[in-house]
């Protein structure tokens, strides 16, 4: 009863407190290997470490290299002084084999040859440290030893980290590349035909690309598609930066495409109802994100093109007979807002004029916002002036040497951003859906 009223009153012995004064425990001493054949230097080191290491070190001793190397690979060895001179093994070398069969362990070399070119040999192949005998007195080797030590964790744990690293680097770049296989997969790999049933050959349309992405991935991306006999949609855009993050909007894009196919002849309405969806599956990201585009609908029976823009920039039209080269603006300017930015945004619907022998070129940024070495950009003048320069040649000629022209003014072989190039042909209009739905020309 009275332990329990001291308890009660607040008065208990401190014994319930003692576990919390308890002293750390001193950590158990390092095992010290000491590989030296002089018995007068190995009871030297013996007495160092004793008075100056205190209970740090406890050591083992042998007097060859190959008894040495044994007592290593029984492990709990945590750090080793070795002499160079010994009687299987001599100079360096005695080091480079010890360290080839314990890399881990550190390595203090113990020289009675005061050779700087030896200790710095010695250091390059991965000792900790470099002492010679009859210099060094017990405070500087037991902490010569302490700092080997640490040293040697601290490299060791930062090997693991590389390692680490290496390792989610290649997993990362494993996925970038299945990335972009599949976005490879999500581009237009056969040109759709107008009719359906005729050749490449024989279509009133033909179709040109060239997509080189900055990135393993890239944030640029079109589609060609057939509406019907008589309607091509084409839809190209540019998603806000590059890498990952790009792509997988891009394949949100490409989504959105099949599903809104059935608007997909109202060039307006089209992207109108891409930015909504858009829009709504991506609002609450944190991170901001945009996408310009630019959408054409294709009409080989009425000969002419209607097109809507999401801020993009305006494709050039290539009047191939007369040799002229406009951008779209110049017929209709009209645009709405970047995709994704507004949840309401409308999208005008513009229109044209189609010839036989036109070719219509769209295109991403990445094209003509280029530097040069002076800081000069490419500019869209440049571009258009490029174009009328090659405009009599075949497409992929035209393409090509465009591509070299913008290289050549950034005195470059690579592009900083993603370029996408999607060139429109017209090679027949006046097409009109027969009776069953054939197609015939007027």
């Amino acid at each position: 009863m009275h332990s329990q009223s001291n308890v009660l009153s607040g008065n208990a012995p401190h014994a319930e407190l003692a576990e919390f004064k308890q002293p750390t425990p001193e950590p158990p001493p390092t095992t010290v290997l000491l590989i030296e054949d002089n018995p007068n230097d190995r009871r030297l080191i013996e007495l160092m470490l004793s008075g100056a290491g205190g209970n740090l070190f406890r050591i083992e001793q042998v007097d060859r290299l190959d008894r040495g190397m044994e007592r290593l690979a029984q492990g709990g060895v945590g750090i080793v002084l070795l002499d160079l001179s010994l009687p299987d093994s001599h100079g360096l070398r005695t080091f480079v084999r010890l360290h080839a069969a314990a890399p881990d362990i550190p390595i203090i070399v113990l020289s009675g040859l005061d050779d700087t070119t030896l200790a710095v040999q010695a250091v390059h192949e991965g000792a900790q440290d470099f002492l010679v005998k009859g210099q060094v007195e017990g405070q500087l080797l037991a902490r010569s030893m302490r700092y080997a030590i640490e040293r040697k964790r601290m490299t060791s744990q930062l090997a693991r980290y590389a390692e680490e690293l290496r390792n989610r680097n290649a997993q990362l770049q494993a996925d970038f590349n299945m990335a972009r296989e599949i976005q490879e997969i999500f581009l237009p790999h056969q040109y759709p035909t107008f009719p359906a049933s005729a050749g490449p050959a024989e279509s009133a349309l033909r179709f040109f690309h060239r997509y080189l992405p900055a990135a393993a991935v890239g944030g640029d991306f079109f589609d060609i598609f057939a509406i019907s006999d008589t309607l091509a949609g084409i839809f190209i855009c540019d998603v806000m930066g590059h890498g990952m993050r790009a792509a997988l909007v891009t394949a949100i894009m490409r989504g959105l495409l099949e599903e809104l196919t059935p608007l997909a002849a109202d060039a307006g309405k089209f992207l109108t109802e891409i930015n909504r969806s858009l829009h709504t599956i991506l609002r609450r990201t944190r991170e901001p994100f945009l996408s310009t585009a630019f959408y054409v609908v294709a009409d080989v029976e009425a000969g002419e093109l209607r097109f809507a823009s999401a801020g993009h920039p305006s494709p050039a039209l290539v009047r191939r007979h007369s040799g002229d080269v406009q951008f779209l603006t110049a017929f209709d300017s009209r645009h709405g807002p970047a995709l994704g930015l507004f949840n309401q945004a409308l999208y005008p619907a513009c229109r044209c004029p189609a010839a036989v022998g036109d070719l219509l070129l769209l295109y991403t940024d990445g094209l003509f916002e280029v530097d040069s070495p002076g800081h000069e950009e490419f500019g869209q003048d440049r571009l258009l002036a490029a174009l009328r320069k090659r405009s009599g040649l075949p497409v992929d000629n035209l393409l090509d040497g465009l591509l070299r022209e913008v290289h050549r003014f950034a005195n470059a072989n690579e592009f900083e951003d993603d370029v996408c190039i999607v060139g429109v042909e017209v090679e027949r209009l006046g097409m009109h859906s027969g009776a069953g739905g054939s197609v015939s020309a007027l």
